[in-house]
């Protein structure tokens, strides 16, 4: 198998082949997830620090899930009450962490770019759960897997995101996927919810959603990312599940076995219509959690395959 990262901060850096011989191996973690006995001794022995410096729920719960079935010690590190809110810098924070000797850390933080300048300072396997407005790669890497598994491939698929796409590093993330595994990408939403110099991100940019979604196989939508917005991004929850919000009628102008996706937390009623949310013909929101699992344990398997060799090849150079 090919994946020779040090680090997971994002997708950019990751090529063709490394996405997929990591994805064939979460395949083999989601059968070993279905099973009745549920571990792996992947990362036995080693040590996993989660770090989230925004809240989570469904991420953080999914890399802890994923560690302590790899055979990890994992330990949350709770930053509410850690020293960073006393006034402790990132840096600080960075050489806390080593002198706990981590294998594998796994970080969410409010700032772009933030994670991988924590990857520069520790001496340990860096997984970014979601940085600022950059990348959240292990999303876009599950629902590649998602995509896969339903529609038998992940290339020559017309793939419409819909929704707030300037404040969201899902889109992002899935957009380089996407293109990498040379998809047909649409983007969709209000003018007001598209970030600057969209035009040039090489995809199809609608403000109608209506033309975005015809002849797509996969309809992936977005959570309103209100917490990073500053202003009145759209004049009411009322009117853009009007306009954008996905119901019935619009899903007809898709193809008739399109797939619908959300990363969640979902607002019903505002993104998406929940009966279709809870379509079992049509809706992948639950594989979409389900494959979450898989994705994490296999990008901390390979991670760490590649720090034990690095410190094996270390440990060999420093022998006389």
């Amino acid at each position: 198998m090919t994946f020779r990262a040090k680090h997971l901060l994002g997708i950019e850096h990751l090529h063709p082949t490394e996405i997929v011989t990591l994805l064939d191996l979460a395949d083999t973690y989601v059968d070993l997830n279905r099973r009745t006995i549920k571990h792996s001794n992947a990362l036995a022995g080693m040590t996993q620090i989660n770090m989230f410096f925004e809240n989570s729920t469904r991420t953080q719960a999914s890399f802890e899930l994923a560690g302590k079935r790899l055979g990890a010690d994992v330990m949350n590190m709770s930053v509410a009450q850690s020293s960073v809110k006393k006034g402790e810098t990132l840096m600080d924070t960075a050489m806390t962490l080593n002198a706990m000797h981590p294998d594998l850390l796994v970080v969410r933080h409010g700032s772009s770019g933030a994670v991988n300048l924590l990857a520069d300072k520790v001496n340990c396997a860096v997984l970014n759960a979601g940085d600022g407005k950059h990348e959240h790669p292990t999303q876009a890497l599950l629902d590649a897997l998602t995509i896969r598994r339903a529609k038998g491939r992940l290339h020559r698929l017309t793939v419409a995101i819909c929704g707030d796409i300037a404040h969201s590093r899902v889109a992002r993330s899935n957009l380089i996927l996407l293109g990498k595994m040379e998809n047909r990408v649409r983007l969709i939403g209000p003018p007001t919810l598209m970030p600057a110099g969209v035009a040039e991100f090489g995809c199809e940019v609608y403000d109608d959603m209506r033309a975005g979604l015809e002849g797509a196989d996969v309809v992936m939508m977005l959570r309103l990312q209100k917490e990073r917005m500053d202003g009145a991004f759209i004049p009411s929850e009322r009117e853009y599940y009007h306009r954008y919000g996905l119901d019935a009628e619009k899903l007809l102008f898709a193809k008739e076995d399109a797939i619908v996706m959300h990363p969640g937390p979902m607002n019903r009623g505002v993104e998406i219509d929940g009966t279709l949310a809870d379509d079992i013909n049509r809706s992948v929101i639950q594989e979409q959690v389900e494959m979450g699992v898989a994705v994490r344990m296999a990008a901390m398997d390979l991670l760490a395959r590649n720090l034990k060799a690095a410190r094996g090849a270390k440990a060999a150079g420093d022998t006389p």
